[in-house]
């Protein structure tokens, strides 16, 4: 039997949200970069996200869903998150925006990866070919053997996505045991300890102005309202679907970049990116058939009853 294709139509308008969400956080990122630091980003951004969650647990009574079990698997993913997370932000302000999108697209490539070594999941040929396929897109991303070779920037794109990668794999061995409205309200409260730390130890915490406070509560915003989007889309269609509608946040981030920051449209990074996408497309394709094909074994012994 067949799965149902869901709802793309409505997956695709909840994907323009994920979108949206995504690019005003990059902006308002490049926003505030000249006044904040990192540190300090993080702070204010998860002090916001951690009062939508306590209202959100609060308005639909769920304050059971919160517990405090697996607090060092929440401890070791939100230090991996927020490594992350600090790593874009400040690569934010060293590469063009679309450069940074497009490297961010490789994260689900480390997860494959990454996966037979501690998900203990199976990396067959096929799902190595579209993981070399997509490296070989991060190298025309990146041109490392061009006239300026790897920046710093890039290096630290690089890490950023491989953290991400593993806060990835640590939210699925999460996602098995608690809520997700358990794994936000862990995330949100212990990255802004993480933040007051990180932004307190000079002794010197700047606060937002009337300049940036504006900026400062859409980068609070904008992550949230980005993942909501994203996990909703894939909650009414198949990954299948969603992700070409993903894959435009690199033009729409590029036409931003070239329009308010003069950054030129880089056919290698969109070439690239476009070989990250289909190469990602390749992976979830191949996943959604394996999951299909032990759904079947499975369902046989019921259906020769």
């Amino acid at each position: 039997m067949r799965a149902p294709a869901g709802r793309p139509l409505a997956a695709a308008l909840w994907m323009s949200g994920s979108i949206a969400g995504f690019s005003a956080l990059a902006v308002s990122g490049r926003q505030i970069g000249a006044t904040l630091d990192t540190f300090e980003m993080m702070l204010y951004r998860s002090l916001i996200g951690f009062a939508v969650i306590v209202a959100t647990a609060a308005a639909t009574r769920r304050w059971s869903a919160i517990s405090r079990h697996d607090l060092g698997l929440h401890l070791l993913r939100n230090l991996v998150h927020f490594a992350g997370q600090n790593l874009w932000l400040a690569a934010l302000a060293l590469i063009p925006l679309a450069q940074l999108f497009a490297i961010e697209f490789s994260n689900p490539l480390i997860v494959a990866l990454l996966a037979p070594l501690l998900l203990s999941e199976r990396l067959g040929a096929a799902r190595l070919g579209a993981v070399a396929l997509g490296f070989a897109g991060i190298l025309m991303v990146a041109r490392p053997f061009a006239a300026g070779g790897l920046s710093p920037g890039l290096l630290i794109a690089l890490a950023s996505a491989a953290a991400f990668a593993g806060t990835a794999i640590l939210t699925k061995w999460l996602t098995a045991r608690v809520s997700v409205l358990n794994i936000l309200f862990w995330l949100s409260l212990m990255q802004s300890a993480f933040g007051l730390i990180c932004a307190g130890i000079d002794g010197d915490i700047a606060l937002p102005g009337r300049d940036n406070a504006g900026w400062v509560v859409v980068m609070g915003l904008s992550g949230l309202v980005a993942h909501l989007s994203l996990t909703k889309a894939l909650s009414l269609a198949p990954a299948t679907v969603v992700m070409p509608v993903d894959f435009l946040r690199l033009p729409v981030i590029a036409v931003i970049g070239m329009a308010f920051y003069g950054e030129a449209l880089d056919p290698w990074v969109l070439a690239g990116g476009a070989i990250i996408f289909l190469a990602n497309w390749l992976n979830i394709r191949l996943e959604s058939q394996q999951v299909r094909s032990r759904a079947r074994r499975g369902a046989a012994p019921t259906q020769r009853q």
